[in-house]
């Protein structure tokens, strides 16, 4: 969790997915609630309409299991239509970085796969650097081979027909979404990510999780008031160890 509950009221995008906040975690939903009066927009993806979806200014229902694919599609989105925040992602992600010769993605698989094993050398993935071990970076993005192209071609398979038919979205909610969220990746913008146990129990909930956060740093949402992923907890305990930093 990368902001605590407080801070949602200074968000101007919520996206709630994997959670049912209004009903299981009511006193963070009421800084949700501070948002909206400020006039933000509260955007609910999840298989059921729920409380939650009530409070929506935005619902959009979902096949259950497919939230892997919608991710794909709203980075690719975002990627198409360049939507990023360009200085941010220079500047405080790693996708100006230049990856190695050895890195490849085939039929599923990343490059230095061992069938035998089940495990990856990740040597294959490493970045390239000069004779003093520093890596090398293309600031305009544009080298194929920088984290961003790279990332660019990865997506490019969770094209917007994809998306809908592997999770049922009707096109234009999808699109409703992706906009409405995208619209965060600009200096004056914040948009923050709430999920709970609908994005970690999965068989993909790290990528899920991992998703949401490369989501957030293309728009510049890591790091600001009103930005993150944040994860609703069950108890206040967990909650607390996560909100101090302790997990």
């Amino acid at each position: 969790m990368t902001n605590h509950w407080i801070d949602l009221k200074n968000s101007d995008v919520l996206l709630i997915m994997g959670s049912n906040a209004a009903e299981n975690h009511p006193i963070s939903f009421k800084w949700v609630t501070r948002a909206q009066q400020r006039g933000a927009t509260l955007i609910h993806v999840d298989p059921r309409f729920t409380r939650t979806s009530a409070k929506a200014d935005l619902y959009a229902p979902i096949r259950s299991g497919t939230d892997l694919v919608f991710f794909g599609g709203l980075i690719k989105h975002i990627l198409d239509n360049e939507l990023y925040f360009k200085q941010y992602v220079v500047d405080y992600t790693n996708a100006s970085y230049l990856v190695g010769p050895d890195y490849d993605f085939k039929d599923g698989l990343f490059s230095g796969f061992n069938p035998e094993t089940a495990s990856y050398d990740r040597k294959k993935w490493n970045f390239v650097t000069d004779d003093k071990g520093v890596t090398l970076k293309d600031s305009t993005l544009k080298d194929p081979r920088c984290v961003l192209q790279v990332m660019r071609r990865h997506y490019a398979r969770y094209d917007l027909k994809t998306v809908v038919n592997v999770t049922g979205m009707p096109e234009d909610k999808v699109l409703a979404v992706w906009n409405a969220f995208a619209a965060t990746g600009k200096p004056d913008k914040a948009g923050t990510i709430l999920y709970a146990m609908g994005q970690c129990q999965h068989t993909v909930g790290v990528q899920n999780i991992r998703a949401l956060s490369m989501i957030q740093m293309l728009l510049g949402n890591i790091g600001i008031a009103g930005g993150g992923v944040n994860a609703l907890r069950g108890e206040s305990n967990v909650q607390g160890t996560t909100d101090i930093a302790l997990l």
